[in-house]
């Protein structure tokens, strides 16, 4: 009588102790080998994909440590630039510090800066008018937006070097005790794929949290 191969398999679980009750027919069974086209024995083939699924765990582990360095670095960047932050003592050594630990730390070239709750023009660039339409945008962001540039008005903030740019990160400068952001950083690259919609913005919101506190403590 055939049988079907759901019945062969339901029945070899439910008699678990089959193969030991018939020993020989692991050397005798063969079949077709995952990797190419000659028959083994069952129990070469067991071996195969142990074998298989250890390859595909040490990628893994491969993987997680790489990404776990790739934190690492990170957060040695942006302790530097906490570090500098701190000892920051005026809005102007807040855009230093910044402007020198993403070129050279993060290797970002390119960034902007606006926030409106500082004296309007008491640093130029940094607290330039921002629309209010533009605003309404930034405070409705719960986390940073990468890939395209999410407020229009801020392409002119990179002058002459906006139509080259193809990539953006705007994180909110929104301080851990605030709740409404007091502003905008916005990282761009003349790379698509620098920054893009769905990378993970962790990192991200921490350095607009960062940025956002030494701001506030210039306000005091």
């Amino acid at each position: 009588m055939d049988m079907q191969p759901e019945h062969v398999a339901e029945f070899l679980t439910r008699h678990p102790n089959f193969f030991n009750d018939f020993p020989t027919l692991l050397a005798d069974l063969h079949i077709p080998h995952p990797h190419g086209t000659h028959a083994v024995s069952m129990s070469e083939r067991q071996l195969i994909a142990m074998r298989d699924k250890v390859r595909m765990l040490e990628n893994k582990l491969a993987e997680l440590i790489q990404f776990g360095e790739e934190n690492d670095g990170i957060s040695d960047k942006l302790h530097a630039l906490t570090l500098a932050l701190l000892a920051a003592r005026a809005p102007e050594d807040i855009l230093a510090a910044l402007g020198l630990h993403l070129r050279e730390g993060f290797a970002v070239p390119h960034h902007a800066v606006r926030v409106w709750t500082l004296p309007a023009d008491s640093v130029p660039g940094l607290t330039d008018p921002v629309s209010s339409a533009a605003r309404a945008g930034i405070e409705a962001m719960a986390q940073p937006v990468c890939g395209a540039l999410a407020v229009n008005e801020a392409s002119d903030w990179f002058g002459e070097m906006s139509p080259h740019l193809r990539a953006f990160a705007c994180i909110p400068l929104r301080p851990a005790a605030m709740a409404a952001p007091i502003g905008l950083l916005v990282l761009a690259s003349e790379e698509p794929k620098r920054f893009y919609a769905g990378m993970g913005t962790l990192y991200l919101e921490r350095l607009g949290q960062l940025v956002g506190s030494a701001l506030v403590r210039m306000q005091a």
